[in-house]
């Protein structure tokens, strides 16, 4: 039975899940699109979503959340002084997932996660 148990496994470990979203989320945010598997982008999106919630607000305990999300400095700061400011009147949704077709070696749906 599958009571009460949220998210994807993705074929790993907890840890190495984990660093992987992790990474994907931090691609994401510095570089605002990424080409990736449907299962990764939907498991990914509500990570940068969270911390764009969080980056909307610039203060010390933000910081500190997203400094345990995403790996670089880089992003964090891109988080909280580019798209915190950019998504300030918007209530959430601030990514898009597109299709692009499938992958030709094992026929996996494509699709590219951006930030709107």
């Amino acid at each position: 039975m599958r009571h009460r148990i949220k998210g994807k496994i993705l074929d790993r470990k907890k840890e190495s899940r984990e660093a992987m979203l992790r990474n994907l989320a931090t691609s994401i945010i510095i570089y605002e699109k990424v080409k990736t598997t449907r299962a990764k982008a939907k498991a990914v999106r509500t990570m940068v979503e969270k911390s764009i919630t969080l980056g909307k607000t610039n203060n010390l305990k933000n910081r500190r959340e997203l400094l345990k999300i995403l790996y670089f400095k880089k992003a964090v700061n891109k988080t909280l002084e580019v798209l915190g400011p950019k998504y300030k009147d918007r209530k959430g949704g601030y990514t898009r997932i597109t299709n692009l077709g499938r992958r030709k070696g094992d026929a996996a749906q494509i699709v590219q996660i951006e930030l709107v």
